[in-house]
């Protein structure tokens, strides 16, 4: 049997699977926000691409492919626009 390469956002179909998946991401991160940026990449591969992402986002192309390498630390608003674009909200719980 051949081997297919496994790419985490062919399984982001609904809102639901990616607030899942980004939770996930949070709870793994141990608080490194580089990471959950990493898991944007993949959530914006699954909805058309970094480029697609930016435009919904309103937020410069470039910018926003050098925030989701995961070698930078991300603002808060800019976090917040692409959850906004991908179709989930950041929430905070107790």
């Amino acid at each position: 049997m051949p081997l297919r390469e496994h790419r985490s956002s062919d399984y982001f179909k609904t809102p639901e699977d990616i607030a899942s998946y980004l939770n996930a991401t949070l709870e793994e991160s141990d608080g490194d926000p580089r990471l959950l940026m990493k898991a944007f990449r993949n959530v914006a591969a699954a909805q058309g691409g970094v480029s697609e992402i930016a435009r919904r986002a309103d937020v410069d192309r470039v910018g926003l492919s050098r925030g989701l390498s995961g070698n930078r630390d991300p603002r808060l608003g800019t976090v917040t626009k692409i959850a906004s674009a991908c179709g989930v909200r950041i929430r905070f719980v107790a």
